[in-house]
């Protein structure tokens, strides 16, 4: 086959935190041969060229393709704009370069042409896509962390890992029962049939999306790895019932978070800013309040509220009340949190020395 282009540079750029890749390439089309439709010829190299420039993202990716000429910088860049790859096609992109062609009166298509493309990952869950990575991949961990729950079924893994975490939060007796993959398809089978969602194919943020109106009550999210700031999706929904979902790139699969800290492991996962610390009563957060460590913060009343038992002051009723609550797990914030009443330092250990910065513990 005739080479339809010459590419003159290439440039790859990864955005880890984004989990995106931009790749740049400056390319030349080589003209057509006599008796070759010129058209033809360019609608064949520029398939060609797109084909080549994604030869290494998946068909979930959402893309941004930009083609510029090199010569004429002033002209408009033609630009398929958030687009999946499997939604690209030769109409669609012969269309884009015959709308924008017309306005740049400059535009050579046998000139330099720089082609940008950035595609993100998009979380897509299905099954049977195995591809092991350095370390112990996901899938090893769901089985062996006692604090994930692995999700067997091959098929319909979202709806299998939303349904076991809603059983773990609402301490469903069925819990255990689902875990091990007993009356549960039922159960998803009506939740398929009652939302109308389809997920034989995939499971990505529109499924997720359309998953999360249907269950108002809770707040669904997403984590892409073991990381507390590695979310790829959190459900916009005002809700203290939380079900974490981990999401495993190299299987396509998903699974669930029984316990976060233990999967992170760490001792606290901020619920307003999704950072790890090693107490919340240390931890520094604009959305969380400093005095009873509520979400979010408590409003000041005016006058400050004393606790005569750790010595600190508080914004209102509410949160001096707040500050007082503990549970079988956890102790109180007045437990944890006071004021030495001899040099006035706050004291979050137990083990405190007055005027004394530094100590072996």
């Amino acid at each position: 086959m005739a080479r339809r282009f010459e590419i003159l540079d290439a440039n790859t750029r990864q955005y880890r935190r984004y989990i995106a890749v931009g790749r740049q390439l400056t390319v030349r089309l080589l003209p057509p041969s006599d008796n070759t439709n010129p058209v033809a010829h360019f609608l064949a190299s520029v398939n060609y060229l797109i084909e080549h420039a994604l030869r290494d993202i998946e068909d979930s990716d959402k893309l941004v393709i930009t083609i510029q000429n090199q010569v004429n910088q002033n002209d408009k860049p033609i630009g398929i704009i958030s687009r999946r790859k499997d939604q690209l096609s030769a109409d669609l992109i012969w269309s884009v370069f015959e709308k924008v062609s017309q306005s740049n009166s400059g535009f050579n298509a046998l000139d330099t042409l720089v082609v940008n493309v950035h595609s993100v990952r998009m979380p897509v869950g299905f099954f049977k896509h195995a591809t092991m990575s350095r370390g112990r991949p996901l899938s090893v961990m769901a089985h062996l962390k006692r604090s994930l729950v692995e999700v067997k079924a091959e098929e319909n893994c979202l709806a299998h890992a939303l349904v076991i975490a809603i059983a773990k939060v609402d301490k469903n007796p069925n819990y255990k029962a689902y875990i091990q993959g007993r009356k549960i398809r039922r159960v998803v089978e009506t939740l398929l049939a009652t939302t109308g969602i389809d997920l034989s194919n995939r499971a990505g943020i529109p499924e997720l999306v359309r998953l999360q109106e249907h269950f108002r009550e809770y707040k669904i999210f997403v984590y892409r790895g073991l990381s507390c700031d590695n979310i790829i999706f959190e459900g916009q929904v005002d809700s203290t019932k939380r079900l974490n979902i981990l999401y495993d790139d190299m299987k396509k699969h998903y699974h669930v978070i029984a316990n976060l800290t233990g999967a992170m492991v760490t001792r606290y996962v901020c619920k307003m800013c999704h950072k790890s610390c090693t107490s919340n009563v240390t931890h520094a957060c604009d959305q969380t309040c400093s005095d009873c460590m509520a979400c979010p913060p408590c409003a000041f009343s005016g006058v400050r509220i004393p606790c005569c038992e750790c010595n600190r002051h508080f914004r209102s009723h509410k949160c001096f009340a707040n500050h007082k609550q503990s549970t079988k797990q956890k102790s109180s914030v007045c437990e944890r949190k006071r004021c030495c009443a001899t040099c006035g330092w706050l004291v979050t250990r137990e083990n405190h020395e007055c005027n004394r910065l530094f100590y072996d513990n």
